[in-house]
């Protein structure tokens, strides 16, 4: 028997249990009855007749303890829509054509979405929303003031999937999203908020995105641009991880022509623990500033303003603490500068165009810095790869600094350590100059050297080592060949 049942507006054709049960029992039963024609009436054919009864038994009772499902009934495991965790915001009147403000009703969905299906929790404190959704169903939205999350609290939460552009009239102090804890407070508000697969138009009005003192936010495949402070700023907090993401003031593939004007930063990384990576910024001042501790930036491309226009790819402004470790990047037309770095790593990175590492003396200390293996490319301009920025004191304090395995085509290569040799004939003083290769101007702290003489045996010693100018004499004239290796890691 078919059954046709209405669902959704369209029709359904269903086998009817009663039916199924009829044609298997009409199957059965003829199979029993035509075994006597066919293998006559022996103890063969008794035994195999009473072996398909008690199959058929067996199938009419497994039947009969299926339920049956009415036409109205809902499959097995299904969610009614009132009860899912998705909020769609054009269920809530947001425009998604842009034309007009979306701001409200943005807002009254994350705020359904904030209220916490149970007394679940993540940090004290912070409600477990359970993985919440609030969908912009790829729709651009106008808003006119800054999408927020509700003071509430609440985490396991997340905003994915639209466009959101500023109004003309968007307060410029103000950021698109803003994640907005009490900074001056130390409970947090938000836990484990993703923002995913978004574009934020700021339209030259405030910033893209702030994190304020929330703990582990995920900034994912986010497209942020005409920003003109910040396009991420994370304040406070602990463990924002920003990865696949574009960030720029202009929307530009390089050489553009108002690039000595781009003002604002990509991002702005003024709390601890935190990683970016995977990440483009391809304008603005600053690429990324880092005022806070114990951050990773790996794998980010910043082509932002050049360098020779005035602009920075990464900042290190936390003097006497930075704490950064800077992985596997491409400093496209811009430098890395850090203030009186302490416990600094910088590798497997690539410099293109003059592009170098700038270290700038704030209160003259310098401590525990790697700057190693990296690769530089210059235009023959006579550029240090690693260059001392002392104009406002030289750096007295030195520890632990370890300049090398650096390699350069067009630019000058600078080390904490160097290897050279020089020969003389008949003579008894031999001075090699480590002035060019050496970071610090005056400060070899360890030599070691060998003397080969050709057939006297002289004796000899280390006379001085001023100006990165290594002194050996002997008692007598001869001539020999001296290698001299020196370094300057804690001199």
């Amino acid at each position: 028997m078919m059954v046709f049942r209405k669902r959704g507006g369209g029709l359904e054709i269903k086998m009817a249990p009663i039916g199924l049960v009829a044609f298997l029992v009409f199957l059965a039963l003829g199979s029993a009855s035509a075994v006597p024609a066919v293998m006559g009436g022996g103890p063969y054919n008794s035994g195999h007749r009473h072996l398909i009864e008690r199959r058929l038994d067996n199938l009419k009772a497994s039947l009969a303890a299926v339920p049956s499902s009415s036409p109205g009934s809902s499959p097995k495991g299904s969610t009614e829509a009132s009860n899912a965790r998705v909020y769609h915001v054009t269920s809530y009147g947001a425009d998604p054509t842009g034309s007009t403000d979306s701001t409200d009703a943005i807002n009254k969905a994350i705020s359904d979405a904030f209220k916490a299906p149970s007394d679940r929790t993540l940090m004290a404190g912070i409600a477990d929303l359970g993985g919440a959704e609030v969908h912009l169903d790829g729709g651009t939205y106008l808003i006119n003031s800054p999408l927020t999350l509700p003071s509430s609290g609440g985490g396991n939460f997340r905003i994915t999937g639209g466009s959101l552009r500023a109004s003309d009239d968007f307060p410029t102090d103000r950021y698109l999203i803003e994640l907005n804890s009490d900074s001056s407070s130390s409970s947090f508000l938000y836990e484990y908020i993703t923002l995913k697969d978004l574009l934020l138009d700021s339209n030259y009005r405030g910033g893209g995105i702030a994190v304020v003192n929330s703990l582990r936010t995920t900034i994912d495949n986010c497209y942020i641009a005409h920003f003109m402070s910040d396009g991420i700023k994370v304040q406070g907090g602990h463990e924002t991880y920003i990865r696949n993401c574009f960030l720029g003031q202009h929307i530009t593939t390089g050489h553009d022509p108002v690039e000595r004007n781009f003002t604002g930063t990509g991002i702005n990384l003024m709390g601890p623990d935190n990683a970016v990576t995977d990440t483009v910024i391809f304008s603005a001042a600053t690429g990324i500033m880092v005022t806070g501790q114990a951050n990773t930036i790996s794998g980010v491309h910043c082509y932002n303003k050049a360098t020779g226009f005035g602009g920075v790819g990464i900042h290190l402004k936390t003097p006497g603490l930075i704490q950064t470790r800077i992985i596997n990047c491409y400093m496209d037309y811009t430098s890395i500068v850090s203030e009186d770095p302490v416990l600094l790593h910088i590798s497997g990175c690539y410099f293109l165009a003059d592009a170098n590492v700038v270290l700038r003396s704030v209160k003259g200390v310098i401590k525990a810095v790697n700057i190693v293996d990296n690769i530089f490319s210059g235009q023959g301009g006579g550029v240090d790869i690693v260059q001392l920025d002392e104009s406002a004191g030289k750096f007295t304090t030195v520890d632990q600094v370890i300049v090398q395995g650096n390699v350069a085509q067009g630019m000058v290569v600078k080390s904490t350590s160097a290897i050279s040799s020089i020969e003389g004939n008949g003579t008894t003083t031999w001075t090699v100059d480590f002035s060019s290769m050496l970071l610090f101007p005056d400060r070899i702290g360890h030599v070691q050297y060998s003397f080969h003489a050709d057939s006297s045996f002289p004796s000899h010693a280390l006379r001085n080592t001023t100006g990165n100018q290594v002194t050996i004499v002997s008692d007598i004239p001869v001539s020999a060949k001296v290698h001299v290796a020196v370094d300057q890691n804690g001199g």
